[in-house]
């Protein structure tokens, strides 16, 4: 029978496995235990002939005999020949195990589709079980020698009612050479069939899924059969044992203690029981032994599959399943948690330490407080912590993650084809947008200064403008008309600055410029824009802000979702005269922002007179230019 020993290695314990090392039944003591002797009688007759019988001249030739054979048994590739062989022996043991047949599937399906509580309907149902079981015994006869030794002849098998007289005289009367365990599987389809006919299976759905159980079923004999005909190849097996045999047969030359007075290398003591040489011994033949017993699981070793009780049980159950149980159905009653939402099997006090809460997840423990303990904090004194502290440093240094540093940042401008000026405006939060913006000290800065000798205010994470396409002005349209395509991006919720963007850039209104729908009603409730000149600075910048409330979420880089983000088709990247034409005027613009009229308009006449005297001065220079040429010319005819 198989040797069970699950149970007590079910918890690992210091020394768990010492209770197995005692167990005879099934151990590699058993198995090993002639060989092991043989061994260690070979090597002790031989110790004993050396140091007692053989004269001195006799005793050199031993010796420089057994360093020889010491010296080229190693060279015998043991442990790779044996590990591979062994591997390969595991893998077909194990599947062998897998294809053993179970006709549980059938009789669930045999109980349920075929009808029927008379007697007909109840001989119907066993008969077809019945001839399941008849296939696999057919099978482990031909396989396994338990089972051939159980019964030995057909009139074993009627005798234990797997058969009946009749049915074995149909069996004998088929004359052929090969193993006829598929007649049985021939009988059950046709009868089967006959069933579907009689209208004893009420659907053909049912009769094919009978069908497709009862080829896999013959699907796992065959494989058995097929395993049992095709082994590992005789020259592994040979290949393997003669490796093992050799190495030992030259180890009980090769390991013999001499005399140490020769003073060869290696022979210093005389310990007279090779303990190693016995360990090795018992690692590579009981590896071997490993092999020799799983290499057919269905014979008569410890180890081996306990195929008769496979047959009883099987027979059993199935009969059991297809006879006395069908539709032999208890009565439905109400279970004990019928009210009980919340439903609890109970513990025993013995199991009381496996009642476990659920697992919601490896961030539940983290809590709010570790999420948002950096939104008290002053930024700029974080950031000043984290640059004096060696802890940081050494975290940085050993690339631990820390929270995101909202004060620094790369901008993420992206230009294609612009030629503006590379003077910016930028874009600043609102007091209301972010409600702890100015309770920490922050003041809005008026304007970036772009100029090189002036301080540069810190980048952000999140650049507010991206200028994303432009394109030059056409040589018909005025400056003042070249409006580039630009996406707003939201900024992060506690920041100080935001990078420019180029001062011919136009912000677009929340509405449609081409239809003019003025949303006065919207910028009543923000205070008026300002557009702020400085001295020394010839471009004009604004300083815009932005009034509508808006939630956050802690874990979450900025508001989410922003008034003053504009559609992607909002803006025109035609800039032909057709679609210039639709464009509105700098005085619409400027209304619509909120903006100083009269300011806005003294930048225009401003921009429109450095337009009109660079006309000019390009008008001058080409007349000189031709008034030059033509005295060239006449100095040439001359």
């Amino acid at each position: 029978m198989t040797v069970t020993y699950s149970s007590k290695v079910a918890n690992a314990t210091f020394f768990g496995f010492h209770r197995l090392l005692l167990r005879w039944r099934g151990s590699i003591y058993k198995l090993l235990y002639r060989e092991f002797f043989v061994f260690a009688s070979l090597y002790s007759l031989l110790s004993l002939v050396y140091r007692l019988f053989l004269t001195e001249t006799q005793k050199h030739y031993f010796e420089k005999l057994s360093l020889y054979c010491d010296k080229y048994a190693e060279q015998i590739p043991v442990t790779f020949v044996l590990g591979f062989y062994v591997t390969l022996v595991v893998n077909r043991w194990w599947n062998q195990f897998v294809n053993l047949p179970w006709p549980d599937r059938l009789m669930f399906l045999i109980s349920s589709c075929v009808q029927g509580r008379d007697e007909q309907g109840r001989l119907l149902r066993r008969t077809l079980v019945r001839y399941v079981n008849l296939t696999s015994l057919l099978i482990f006869r031909s396989v396994s020698t338990a089972v051939c030794k159980r019964f030995p002849t057909m009139d074993h098998v009627v005798e234990a009612g797997f058969m009946t007289p009749e049915e074995r005289k149909i069996f004998e009367n088929l004359k052929s050479p090969h193993l006829k365990y598929w007649v049985p599987v021939v009988w059950f389809t046709n009868l089967a069939s006959k069933a579907r006919k009689e209208g004893r299976i009420q659907d053909s759905v049912d009769l094919q899924a009978i069908f497709n159980e009862m080829n896999k079923f013959r699907t796992w004999c065959s494989t058995l059969f097929g395993y049992d005909w095709v082994g590992i190849p005789l020259v592994y097996t040979q290949v393997v044992t003669l490796a093992v045999y050799t190495f030992f047969f030259a180890c009980i030359i090769g390991r013999q203690f001499l005399d140490p007075a020769q003073g060869y290398p290696g022979h210093d003591l005389d310990l007279y029981v090779p303990i190693f040489t016995l360990l090795q011994f018992f690692f590579y033949s009981g590896w071997l032994k490993v092999a020799e017993q799983l290499i057919n699981p269905f014979g008569e070793d410890d180890d081996d599959f306990e195929v008769n009780w496979c047959i009883d049980r099987n027979l059993q159950v199935s009969l059991m399943a297809v006879d006395e149980m069908h539709m032999n159905i208890p009565r439905m009653t109400k279970d004990i948690y019928w009210n009980d939402s919340n439903v609890r099997p109970p513990y025993t006090l013995a199991a009381a330490d496996y009642c476990i809460p659920s697992f919601l997840g490896s961030t539940t423990d983290m809590g709010l407080s570790d999420v948002l303990q950096y939104d008290d904090l002053d930024w700029q004194d974080l950031r000043n912590r984290r640059q004096e502290s060696v802890l940081g440093r050494v975290r940085r240094l050993l690339s631990v993650q820390e929270p995101p540093d909202l004060t620094h940042g790369r901008p993420t401008f992206k230009r294609h084809s612009s030629d503006i000026s590379s003077v910016f405006f930028p874009f600043t939060p609102d007091h209301r947008t972010h409600p702890a913006y100015e309770d920490q000290g922050h003041h809005r800065p008026h304007l970036f200064n772009s100029h090189p000798g002036r301080p540069h205010s810190p980048p952000e994470t999140l650049t507010p403008v991206r200028e994303v396409s432009s394109s030059p002005s056409s040589p018909d349209s005025p400056a003042s008309t070249e409006v580039p395509t630009v996406v707003i991006t939201p900024p992060p919720p506690h920041s100080t600055d935001q990078k420019p963007m180029p001062q011919n850039s136009v912000v677009a209104p929340p509405t449609d410029i081409c239809s003019r729908v003025d949303h006065r009603s919207q910028m009543e409730s923000a205070p008026a824009q300002r557009l702020q000149t400085p001295t020394g600075n010839n471009s004009s910048e604004e300083s815009l802000s932005t009034d509508t409330p808006v939630d956050y979420s802690p874990t979450e880089m900025g508001p989410k979702k922003f008034r003053w983000s504009i559609p992607a088709d909002r803006w025109t990247q035609d800039t032909s005269k057709s679609s210039l034409c639709h464009l509105p005027s700098p005085s619409v613009v400027v209304k619509k922002r909120g903006l100083d009229t009269a300011s806005h308009l003294h930048a225009e006449s401003d921009h429109s007179k450095a337009l009109q005297s660079l006309v000019e001065t390009s008008s001058e220079e080409s007349l000189e230019e031709t008034n030059h040429h033509d005295k060239a010319t006449t100095l040439g005819n001359s």
